[in-house]
């Protein structure tokens, strides 16, 4: 069966993009993007999760320093922030007295734990992602920001958040240039070590050598602490600073779920 361009577009030739044309989405076109992010599975129907429009330009600006530096953020014509969010049902539930009910049944009422977060992280993940797929079929360019899970306290107070919004990924959209359409498209990981058949499969050296290597795959951007692929990714991804705020901020922000 031969994929229709559509269906091209959006999954097999889709790639990251971070320069857009300078023109705004229309509200028609917003719109049907964000129908489909509310048409996208949730767990048992709770909709665990709040879409953030950031709309004002200084707050977009300021977002762009504050995740990680990227300054294309705050020229993005459409800027998404998806919470994992227990405020809102924690607020219906005490609205309709189950606190007080649960008291008179010598029971305590439960707030939200670990558990429940990382159900409201797959509801706003999916959601994200149904809004980035619909937004690439129409024509639209998306890139995920993951670093809005720094400086937790920063974005908290920027963004007005309750205790338990935690905000989980930022979508930035807009009309790609013709420069980033005609970009190469990253390479991935060979399917034979993502997709395992019944049981998670061990790997082996061999399997590590072809990691991130290859042909598709640019030279190894070495950092000058590493003297091979992986101390050079390990130094860049996990040991960087802006890494090290990440694990910090999230820690910080889990706290009330403990």
């Amino acid at each position: 069966m031969e994929p229709d361009t559509t269906f091209e577009r959006t999954f097999l030739n889709r790639r990251s993009v971070r320069a857009y044309e300078d023109r705004p989405v229309p509200p028609d076109i917003r719109d049907l993007v964000l129908t489909a992010a509310l048409r996208a599975p949730t767990a048992g129907n709770l909709c665990l999760y709040t879409i953030l429009e950031i709309e004002d330009p200084s707050l977009k600006a300021r977002l762009s320093e504050t995740c990680d530096h990227q300054p294309f953020i705050a020229g993005a014509p459409w800027v998404l922030v998806f919470l994992a969010d227990w405020a809102r049902l924690q607020g219906y539930l005490r609205h309709h007295g189950v606190p007080e009910w649960c008291a008179t049944r010598g029971e305590p009422f439960l707030r939200p734990r670990e558990s429940d977060l990382l159900l409201a992280v797959c509801d706003a993940l999916v959601a994200a992602q149904s809004a980035a797929s619909a937004a690439e079929a129409l024509g639209l360019g998306t890139c995920y920001i993951g670093d809005i899970l720094e400086n937790g306290e920063i974005h908290r107070e920027l963004l007005g958040l309750p205790p338990y919004a935690f905000p989980i990924t930022m979508l930035c959209l807009g009309w790609p240039t013709d420069r980033q359409k005609e970009r190469p498209q990253p390479p991935r990981l060979p399917r034979d070590l993502v997709v395992h058949r019944d049981r998670y499969r061990g790997f082996t050296a061999g399997d590590y050598d072809r990691m991130f290597a290859g042909k598709d795959w640019p030279e190894p951007r070495r950092d000058p602490a590493g003297d091979n692929p992986g101390i050079s990714l390990y130094s860049r991804k996990f040991a960087a600073a802006y890494s090290l705020e990440m694990r910090r901020s999230v820690r910080a922000l889990l706290e009330e779920w403990r």
